[in-house]
């Protein structure tokens, strides 16, 4: 079977209306692949940066999968949460990309959002914190009702990804 070995991390965040962040993520994939190694989620430490600063996380991601088909290439979801200075923490964004499917290194930004929901949740958004958050978080990749949010533009996440194919050729996928 075809091998797939995804090698980098999710570097930090810039962008972000307020500091001390940290990032939830996950990967997600179709029914013909399978995980022989890592893990398929995972959670950042948190970093409190200057204003302005990059949040750095440095968070390893390390996978290993084999597939029968190409359909349902990898993608990374994530999440990103600030953390106040009394330890609440409050959704700021939602954002996935794809894997690179070409091998070698790749620097990959994935850009973020949250859902804006009605004027009375954007007051107390403003006053009290919190904001609307997806019941669903397969939302963030699948796009069948994604269309229908209102949204606003958050920050951005950057990985560096390292992307190993292994067999492909016999599935007919030049590298």
């Amino acid at each position: 079977m075809a091998e797939l070995h995804i090698i980098g991390q999710i570097v930090g965040a810039t962008g972000f209306p307020q500091s001390t962040l940290f990032c939830k993520w996950g990967i997600h994939t179709g029914g013909a692949w399978r995980l022989l190694s890592g893990l398929r989620e995972g959670q950042t430490q948190v970093d409190s940066p200057h204003n302005g600063e990059m949040a750095f996380w440095s968070h390893p991601i390390d996978l290993h999968y084999t597939t029968k088909g190409l359909q349902g290439w990898p993608k990374l979801h994530l999440q990103v949460w600030h953390q106040d200075s009394f330890g609440r923490c409050q959704l700021l964004g939602y954002g996935y990309c794809h894997v690179p499917s070409s091998p070698g290194h790749h620097h990959v930004r994935c850009v973020t959002w949250r859902p804006l929901g009605s004027w009375q949740e954007q007051l107390a958004h403003i006053f009290v914190g919190g904001g609307p958050q997806l019941r669903s978080p397969d939302l963030i990749y699948s796009g069948a009702d994604r269309y229908r949010l209102h949204t606003v533009a958050m920050g951005t996440v950057e990985l560096e990804l390292g992307v190993i194919l292994r067999h492909f050729d016999k599935y007919g996928v030049e590298s």
